[in-house]
């Protein structure tokens, strides 16, 4: 689940550039990303370590290959709740967060009150998740699937590009 950074902090160039490489790959020693960055060590780690603090870097992860280890169907599944009241929606979220099948949840405005995204091994597998235990959830009122036929994209990297400040020379005005 996102969170919200503990403290707002200032980031400037040297930051967003970790932030990008730590993004890229979590594994560089504090040499490497310190060199990477164009700075000694020492202040590296105390940046790293302020961003952490801060609450950007919330973990570090290895990302698995889901068709390797046999995580062969990925499912998206629109729930509707038969009421959108408070106790519904917390008993829904409490109940979707115990299950490790479900990699995404969220809540939706429009048609479906949720959005998960599933990943199981095998349709037999996908009927168990649906008929014992999504479908006995209390309140749940409605489900609609679909199967993903091929990933596309995917990524998880966030745009940080979209959200870097603009860097002074990029805002100075062409001579002319």
């Amino acid at each position: 689940m996102p969170k919200t950074p503990k403290s707002p902090i200032e980031l400037d160039a040297t930051d967003w550039k970790i932030l990008a490489r730590l993004q890229d790959d979590a594994r560089l020693s504090n040499v490497e990303l310190a060199r990477a960055v164009n700075l000694s060590p020492s202040p590296c780690l105390a940046r790293v370590r302020r961003l952490e603090e801060a609450g950007l870097i919330s973990r570090y992860v290895s990302l698995l290959d889901a068709l390797a280890l046999g995580l062969t169907v990925s499912v998206f599944i629109q729930v509707r709740l038969e009421r959108q009241v408070e106790k519904a929606l917390e008993t829904f979220e409490r109940a979707i967060a115990e299950r490790p099948e479900v990699m995404e949840c969220y809540l939706m405005t429009g048609d479906s009150d949720y959005m998960l995204r599933v990943m199981v091994a095998d349709v037999q597998a996908l009927e168990r998740f649906i008929v014992d235990f999504l479908a006995k959830i209390p309140g749940v009122g409605n489900l609609k699937s679909s199967f993903a036929l091929k990933q596309v994209k995917y990524k998880t990297a966030l745009p940080l590009a979209g959200v870097a400040p603009v860097t002074r020379a990029a805002r100075r005005k062409p001579a002319g």
